[in-house]
């Protein structure tokens, strides 16, 4: 038998032995293929719950909704308050501890009042090699992560995701806009909406992979490489130019190094190279 379907099988033997869990659910494709899974296996004894606050963007969460609802899923969304937690707000490195802290009590609280035994997440094989401060909240509160248990990488998710037809198995990976905030930089509602507006309006235009990084009164883009000339198109650079000044940044650059996770982590190897989109004129 191959060995994603060995690990498919034990996923669904792990599942139904669990019997009853709350599935942390972003909407995204680990999450989502752990839901569908467990959905699968257990029917109603699968939960999903969202956490819903300011550093989720508005449409991922109506997008968990979707995607719970055609999984036929049990889904709960409930607000998260991660902003009032000053260590949060002040942007350390460790910032996502803080965060996953509040999320997986919430989780906690809420599959004890349904009396169910297990917290789950998607976390998998491949995320053990990304700076994770937020895996501590989790091992620290019991949280379950089948899918790293059973030694499935990122491509066995996709892979698996894929097969039974789950909508997202492709879909880009997903990381809460305070990741778009250098470390030290305080994050506020405020703050996370401007930075959202940007994304957007980059979504609006056709770029499907995108961050709009934040320094101050600067943007920096980071959209995939082969997508950066068409930044540099005369009416697309001033639809992007007007967009970002009216979300309340003064100028706009382009990371030429394109998109790639945790690029804020990178001081050892110096600053980005960047280009400015509000030279010449605009």
């Amino acid at each position: 038998m191959p060995v994603l379907d060995v690990k498919i099988t034990h996923l669904h033997s792990l599942l139904r032995e669990m019997q009853q869990m709350v599935v942390c659910f972003s909407g995204g494709v680990d999450s989502g293929y752990l839901l569908a899974e467990a959905v699968a296996v257990v029917g109603e004894g699968a939960v999903a719950l969202t956490a819903v606050s300011p550093s989720l963007a508005p449409e991922e969460g109506a997008d968990a909704r979707r995607l719970a609802e055609q999984l036929g899923a049990r889904h709960v969304l409930i607000e998260t308050h991660e902003l009032d937690d000053p260590r949060y707000a002040a942007n350390p490195i460790n910032r996502c501890y803080f965060c996953k802290v509040e999320t997986y009590e919430v989780a906690m609280e809420h599959a004890r009042g349904l009396g169910i035994p297990h917290v789950l997440d998607g976390f998998n094989v491949d995320d053990r090699g990304d700076y994770r401060p937020g895996r501590k909240a989790a091992l620290e509160r019991g949280v379950r992560s089948p899918l790293d248990e059973l030694g499935f990488t990122k491509d066995d998710v996709r892979e698996a995701a894929r097969r039974i037809g789950l909508p997202v198995w492709n879909k880009p990976a997903l990381a809460c806009l305070s990741s778009r905030f250098p470390y030290g930089t305080e994050i506020t509602a405020e703050r996370l909406t401007q930075v959202w507006r940007c994304e957007r309006a980059l979504h609006a235009q056709g770029f499907k992979v995108c961050r709009v990084r934040y320094d101050d009164v600067v943007a920096r883009i980071e959209v995939a490489p082969e997508e950066i000339p068409r930044l540099f198109e005369t009416d697309l650079r001033q639809v992007v130019v007007r967009e970002f000044r009216a979300a309340g940044f003064q100028h706009v650059t382009v990371d030429l190094q394109g998109y790639r996770t945790g690029s804020l982590n990178e001081t050892a190897a110096g600053p980005a190279k960047v280009v400015s989109l509000t030279a010449a004129g605009c």
